[in-house]
C-alpha cells in the first residue's frame, strides 16, 4: 500500500518559501501562506492550496492549520516578529515539526526556545555548498544529476530490515545502488558496503537512481 503523502504547510512566500513550496508540491499536500495577495496567486497554481493570511494572528492560522499536519516551515525570516509570533502558535496548535528560516544566531536561538525542531540558513547552506565544489570541482554533492537521476538519504522500509542486498536484489527490482551506509546514533559512516551487508535498523541507505525509483523504494512496506 503506498504510503500517504505528507502534509506540509509553508508559510512565507518569499524567493525562498515559494520555491521550497514548489519543490514540495511535487510528493506533498502543499499548504502555502503568505499575507502578500500577489504572492499567494503567483503560486496557487504550483501547490495544492494557496491562501492570505497573516500569520501574527492565532486564530486565523489555526483555522487553517491543525496538529494533523506533518511538517510547518516558517520563512518568515525577514521579520523577526512574524517568525517569533508564528513559531509560537504553530506549536501551541500542536504541529509535530517545525522548521524555521532564521536571521541570524539571536534569531535561531529564539526560535529554537520556542520549539523550532531546525532552524535554516539559506544563504549559509548555499555558501558551503558553492565553496565545497570550488575547492574540489568534482564533489558530488546531494543535488540532481543527469536527467532524472538523485542521490538521495533513503530510511529503508520495514521489510529490507535485517536482509542483505544480495537478498533485497534492489539494482534488478529498482534499478538503484546503495553507496553508502550511515548511522547518525552512532556516528557511523559505510562507504561502498558489500553485497552481504544486512540492513540494520538505525541504517540511512545513501543510494543513487532515478528519483521515480527511490521515492519507490521510500514507499515500500
Amino acid at each position: 500500500m503506498k504510503k500517504a503523502r505528507k502534509q506540509i504547510c509553508v508559510i512565507g512566500l518569499g524567493q525562498f518559501g515559494s520555491e521550497l513550496a514548489r519543490d514540495l508540491a511535487r510528493y506533498c499536500d502543499v499548504l502555502a501562506l503568505d499575507s502578500d495577495e500577489e504572492r499567494v496567486n503567483a503560486i496557487s497554481e504550483h501547490v495544492q492550496r494557496a491562501m492570505i493570511l497573516d500569520a501574527k494572528d492565532f486564530k486565523s492560522l489555526a483555522s487553517l492549520v491543525t496538529a494533523a499536519f506533518d511538517e510547518a516551515l516558517v520563512s518568515l525570516g525577514d521579520s523577526l516578529e512574524a517568525s517569533v509570533l508564528c513559531t509560537l502558535h504553530l506549536k501551541k496548535i500542536g504541529v509535530k515539526t517545525i522548521r524555521c528560516k532564521a536571521l541570524n544566531e539571536d534569531h535561531a536561538e529564539i526560535l529554537e526556545s520556542l520549539g523550532a525542531s531546525e532552524i535554516i540558513f539559506p544563504e549559509r547552506e548555499t555558501a558551503r555548498r558553492v565553496a565545497a565544489h570550488i575547492i574540489n570541482p568534482n564533489l558530488l554533492d546531494f543535488v540532481p544529476l543527469a536527467e532524472d537521476y538523485r542521490v538521495m538519504d533513503i530510511t529503508p522500509p520495514a521489510s529490507f530490515i535485517g536482509h542483505s542486498f544480495i537478498d533485497l536484489n534492489l539494482r534488478h527490482r529498482f534499478g538503484a545502488f546503495v553507496i553508502a551506509v550511515k548511522d547518525p546514533t552512532a556516528t557511523r559512516f559505510e562507504f561502498l558496503p558489500g553485497p552481504n551487508y544486512k540492513v540494520l535498523p538505525n541504517d540511512i541507505l545513501v543510494m543513487i537512481g532515478r528519483e521515480s525509483s527511490l521515492l519507490k523504494i521510500r514507499d515500500e512496506k
